[in-house]
């Protein structure tokens, strides 16, 4: 992945699919392409929104912190998706932190020039909000989630979400999800305590839905863990 030209590798992204050639080499021009290990931030709450960012391989997590210093896991990201967008739209200082899960390679435009790339293809825009209306879609599902769903319910929502994005098929129809996050981030992501999530994980071991590995989970049982999420 990492040596991959980055005109083919945003050709497969959704976000980009629909574009021309000529487009995706105008907008290959516009960007800076980096990497970046497990712990780093590439950006923090508060600081000067300036940047897009374009997640080519590895997570990324967004989180925001409480004045308590507790932190709240807003969602994790993989390739094919971007971050950082919000501030294009409604320039200001950042509203949360991004922090590398694992090892990252990616593509970032400042605005600067991302800005003219967007107004010569109205399309590209369209597709940028559509990113935000999903994550607004999201944000809505998630407060209802945290006061209509239970722990466990939630419990079963992240992971079944997760593994949307994060999985890959193991034997006997089972799928290993590599989300990469601890069990307080887990936890944080959830917005319950780590003793709750774990009491929530462990019922569902005993019940034979899922098996815990590290900073992973194998679904056994989709179809019990998707009644519970309901």
């Amino acid at each position: 992945m990492a040596g991959a030209p980055l005109q083919d590798l945003l050709s497969r992204m959704p976000l980009f699919a629909d574009l021309t050639a000529d487009d995706l080499s105008a907008l290959v021009e516009t960007l800076h392409r980096g990497t970046a290990r497990r712990g780093d931030t590439l950006f923090h709450e508060g600081d000067e929104g300036d940047t897009l960012y374009l997640i080519l391989d590895g997570k990324v997590k967004i989180t925001r912190a409480a004045t308590d210093g507790r932190e709240n896991l807003l969602a994790v990201l993989g390739p094919g998706e971007v971050f950082g967008e919000l501030s294009l739209f409604d320039p200001g200082p950042r509203t949360a932190s991004a922090t590398v899960i694992s090892h990252l390679d990616f593509a970032a435009m400042p605005h600067t020039r991302l800005k003219p790339w967007l107004v010569r293809r109205p399309e590209a825009a369209e597709l940028l909000l559509r990113v935000l209306a999903r994550r607004l879609r999201r944000t809505n599902t998630a407060l209802a989630d945290m006061v209509f769903v239970d722990v466990p319910g939630r419990v079963a929502k992240t992971l079944l979400d997760l593994s949307e994005r994060f999985s890959s098929p193991v034997a006997d129809g089972a799928v290993r999800v590599e989300h990469g996050l601890t069990q307080e981030e887990l936890a944080q992501h959830v917005g319950a305590s780590r003793e709750t999530v774990n009491k929530a994980l462990a019922d569902f071991v005993g019940r034979g839905w899922l098996r815990l590995e590290s900073r992973a989970v194998v679904i056994l049982d989709r179809e019990r863990l998707e009644r519970r999420a309901r």
